[in-house]
């Protein structure tokens, strides 16, 4: 029981972050260089919510070129290639 809630938990929290529809964002105020890296981050809890909803998108696109790009990739890297690269023996 304790092992099931170690997992469930944490998973509950992190899947309340999950990007969606933004009402207040304006066309004034696309998303830059933080944004692109917290959807990053949440790329895989997003990527999830999107198979089931389709007014989630993984990707913003209302951005603002190259810096949301760069903190979005980056976000990406640290999600998956921390895991990728823990594996590798010394």
């Amino acid at each position: 029981m304790r092992r099931r809630l170690v997992w469930v938990l944490p998973l509950l929290l992190v899947a309340g972050c999950a990007a969606g529809p933004n009402a207040l964002s304006s066309p004034h105020a696309p998303a830059g260089f933080w944004l692109g890296l917290w959807q990053g981050l949440i790329v895989p809890i997003t990527f999830l919510v999107s198979l089931f909803n389709e007014r989630v998108s993984i990707y913003e696109v209302h951005n603002n070129g190259n810096w949301y790009d760069f903190g979005f990739v980056l976000g990406i890297y640290i999600v998956f290639g921390s895991v990728l690269t823990g594996a590798r023996r010394r």
